[in-house]
């Protein structure tokens, strides 16, 4: 079983975190959504207090987080962990009952068809590097997610604060997820997509282009001088965006089955 932290009261909202991290990395901006949603705070499998105990596949992480958390719930992921919870509702909807995409897409390298991420040489290299020193591939990695982003000392500082409060990730698992990240490519469950999306993408990402936005559905913002993290150099704008849509969907969602 993954490990869950839950805050707050309301409808559930699921939190999962991207490569190298965990839950902690949601502490603040969390705290803003708790006014309206029970949140669900997910450390990954290997990452944090969660043990690496599953397979590698996207399927064995999105079924062990549909597994965490029982009954129906919004999602909300951020870069792997949208990867993972986009993978979710399509092979769970019905557990799903909006999904939030932070700085994430269906497919993160390019290709011929695909200008819309980053050269698979980057994640190769980070690979490499892994198995030679985890901590200063984990610093690198934390170093190109505030690139070019408004306050990207800030971001970065609070981003290496929030990761020595839990165990550094497990190596297998960081291997795991690089590949993830490397292979991936769910373009083509995106028109099975039968549950409400919102994109929110950081004008500056390095990482996940703003140009993705028309190739994905549902709705979408772009966060104005924000990077691949947004919610830590922008909190203010994401929780806006954010629970402007939850709640209008929540309400369309509750007026549709009544």
């Amino acid at each position: 079983m993954l490990h869950t932290e839950v805050r707050g009261r309301g409808p559930d909202l699921v939190m999962v975190h991207g490569w190298g991290m965990h839950a902690a990395i949601w502490a603040d901006w969390a705290n803003s959504l708790t006014a309206r949603f029970r949140v669900h705070l997910v450390d990954l499998p290997g990452h944090g207090d969660s043990e690496f105990d599953v397979g590698e596949r996207l399927e064995d992480w999105s079924g062990a987080l549909a597994e965490a958390i029982p009954g129906e719930a919004w999602w909300l992921g951020w870069s792997l962990g949208g990867l993972v919870t986009l993978n979710l509702a399509c092979c769970y909807p019905d557990r799903v009952r909006g999904l939030v995409q932070v700085a994430s897409t269906p497919r993160f390298v390019t290709r011929a068809d695909w200008p819309y991420g980053i050269e698979a040489a980057v994640f190769d290299q980070f690979a490499a590097q892994l198995s030679d020193d985890v901590d200063r591939t984990l610093g690198r990695f934390l170093a190109l997610q505030v690139r070019g982003a408004d306050r990207s000392g800030d971001s970065l500082r609070c981003l290496r604060a929030h990761l020595a409060q839990r165990p550094r990730p497990q190596a297998a698992a960081l291997s795991a997820g690089l590949r993830l990240l490397h292979n991936s490519d769910l373009r083509a469950l995106l028109p099975t997509l039968n549950v409400p999306s919102y994109w929110l993408f950081g004008e500056r990402d390095t990482l996940v282009p703003t140009t993705l936005r028309g190739q994905v559905p549902g709705r979408h913002v772009v966060v104005k001088g924000a990077g691949h993290a947004p919610f830590l150099s922008h909190p203010e704008a994401c929780t806006a965006a954010v629970m402007a849509w939850l709640t209008q969907t929540d309400g369309v969602n509750q007026h549709a089955a009544g």
